[in-house]
């Protein structure tokens, strides 16, 4: 039986969807502020494309650990499907920004690159196993 006192947080993905979350408005106001309201709001948009894509990878990654007794197959299977949900889902949500919205596609893509950076910050974040 493991003696350590057991760490009870959250997941690097969750961190990361949190950091982007609390990304969003500051980068659209940011860029509102720095380049207009247009880009602002395409800045704003990118950063909630990235949160969405990544509030997928958070729910199957919670469902997987909800089924311990899932095998290693059924996971493959799942990551394969988070994958393939997360691109479609990026695809569409670009298409309708960029489409049907009429963003200005560079602070749309601007805004989508600086919210991956809470990839990092969670990476940052992480504490030693001590």
């Amino acid at each position: 039986m493991f003696t350590g006192t057991r760490r009870i947080g959250i997941s690097a993905t969750l961190r990361v969807a949190l950091a982007q979350a609390g990304l969003a408005p500051m980068a659209g106001l940011v860029a509102g502020v720095v380049a207009g309201g247009a880009a602002g709001l395409a800045v704003l948009y990118g950063v909630l494309v990235a949160l969405a894509v990544n509030l997928v990878l958070v729910w199957r990654e919670r469902q997987s650990m909800r089924h311990p007794e899932w095998d290693q197959h059924r996971l493959f299977k799942l990551f394969l499907r988070a994958g393939i949900e997360r691109l479609m889902l990026l695809v569409a949500l670009l298409a309708c920004g960029l489409g049907v919205l009429k963003l200005a596609p560079l602070p749309l893509l601007l805004g989508l690159a600086l919210a991956q950076f809470a990839w990092l910050a969670a990476a940052a974040g992480r504490s030693s196993n001590s």
